[in-house]
């Protein structure tokens, strides 16, 4: 994090299911970014997000369909299965950190920086106290320094299930698009994505379940089928649209509890008989 410019923010993004969500699904479509050959050429097979409406499956992209309305192969779907709050599946943060009751919300400090002008105020202080001649500028050995935090939320930690489904005409389209999946984490199931500035963990299931009816010699069309199993350690940051404390708040440090004194009229006759003035007080 760069602290050099001083009214510089460091923002936080929101971490939230749809966040989680997007990036599983542009790490199919764009990292893994797969390719298979088909009547066309050597093209990269289109990922479809499951959660949408057919409807808009249908004009968003009329290309996927062909002119009686069937999904042209090979096609790669991706589908949220389950959200689980599991407490024995999480993350860094693992105490639990109230926020107090505090109105302005934040319990974690994810970003700090100096605050200029109010620790400048105290050097120059400092050095004038010092000065004799009552000169602000000069060496300081000021260590009133104040900060400025910025908290956020704790994060929830979740457990989230998705499938991605491969769907082909032949064989050796199922083996192009498959073979990224094992691969690409070497000999350990475990990636990582990325989204927004937010990092997800991720492990890839040892299963890869088969599904294909080349046996069956009907007037069905022909398909290979393979499900691939992903299960993500996602966070989730504040309660989205219906929190009602801000997400982002910024607090400073104490550096200095001044204490102002009370004096009463007896005290101020004492004072004054003690340094000779002279002077009518009235009681009140």
């Amino acid at each position: 994090m760069d602290f050099s410019m001083p009214d510089k923010i460091i923002t936080l993004e929101p971490s939230s299911i749809e966040t989680i969500d997007t990036g599983l699904y542009e790490w199919v479509d764009q990292t893994l970014n797969l390719h298979t050959t088909t009547n066309g050429g050597f093209e990269k097979a289109p990922v479809l997000w499951l959660g949408t409406e057919r409807s808009y499956q249908i004009k968003n992209n009329k290309e996927l369909r062909d002119s009686v309305g069937k999904l042209k192969l090979p096609i790669i779907t991706v589908n949220r299965e389950s959200i689980t709050k599991d407490p024995q599946f999480k993350g860094s943060f693992q105490a639990h950190l109230e926020e107090n009751g505090d109105y302005r919300g934040g319990s974690v400090v994810y970003s700090k920086r100096i605050q200029q002008e109010k620790t400048r105020n105290f050097a120059n202080s400092d050095v004038a106290r010092s000065s004799k001649t009552g000169n602000e500028t000069g060496p300081s050995k000021n260590k009133r320094v104040i900060f400025q935090s910025m908290m956020a939320p704790i994060p929830t930690y979740i457990t989230v299930m998705y499938t991605i489904t491969l769907r082909t005409e032949y064989q050796q389209q199922m083996n192009d698009l498959l073979i990224p999946f094992i691969t690409r984490t070497g000999q350990i199931n475990h990636f990582i994505f990325k989204k927004d500035g937010h990092r997800y963990e991720s492990f890839i299931q040892q299963d890869f379940t088969s599904n294909k009816n080349v046996s069956n010699f009907l007037e069905e069309e022909r398909m290979f089928e393979n499900k691939v199993q992903i299960k993500v350690l996602g966070y989730l940051i504040g309660e989205g649209t219906n929190r009602e404390k801000p997400q982002i708040v910024i607090r400073e440090n104490v550096v200095k509890v001044s204490i102002s004194r009370e004096r009463t009229i007896l005290e101020e006759k004492l004072q004054n008989v003690k340094y000779g003035l002279k002077g009518d007080f009235k009681e009140t």
